[in-house]
């Protein structure tokens, strides 16, 4: 299969808001309550207007995969480190989300390689998301140590340099 992967355009907010409500379904369904899912969707206009203001400012920088059919199948952001850690690289992954459907296909290798290349750059990561640690450390992330509590769960940060 061919994807296309784009950055996105502010027409794309519905459909970006909708993959990310669906990816953190599918990602997290074992490691959180179904309350927080419910409650995300409870929140869907307000989703779709914070994408298209993310979109339409450029405050990080996004790609879409989209399928020869035009079905959304994954995304990123990178931006600007938001960590004050200045011994960290200067570049953060802050989302890279795929459709259960693609797991596999090497769809988020070419995300991520499309969002950083051979970049250093830091992320956080959910603990207990085997899948997502097994993808970065195989991409040359490795924990440095760093957690922090977030309302959905323990974060744990993984930095390649």
């Amino acid at each position: 299969m061919t994807v296309r992967i784009v950055p996105p355009e502010v027409a794309d907010a519905e459909a970006l808001a909708d993959l990310h409500l669906d990816v953190w379904e599918e990602a997290y369904a074992d490691l959180m309550p179904a309350s927080v899912f419910a409650e995300r969707r409870a929140r869907r206009a307000e989703r779709v207007a914070s994408w298209s203001g993310i979109i339409a400012n450029g405050s990080s920088d996004n790609l879409l995969a989209w399928a020869p059919d035009d079905r959304l199948l994954g995304f990123s952001s990178t931006g600007s480190g938001r960590d004050a850690d200045h011994a960290l690289p200067p570049l953060e992954v802050m989302a890279l989300y795929v459709r259960a459907s693609s797991s596999g296909t090497g769809l988020g290798h070419a995300l991520l390689d499309a969002a950083i290349g051979d970049s250093p750059a830091y992320l956080w990561v959910l603990d207990g998301n085997a899948r997502a640690i097994r993808f970065y450390e195989r991409h040359g992330f490795a924990f440095d140590g760093t957690t922090k509590r977030e309302d959905v769960g323990l974060e744990r940060r993984m930095v390649r340099a």
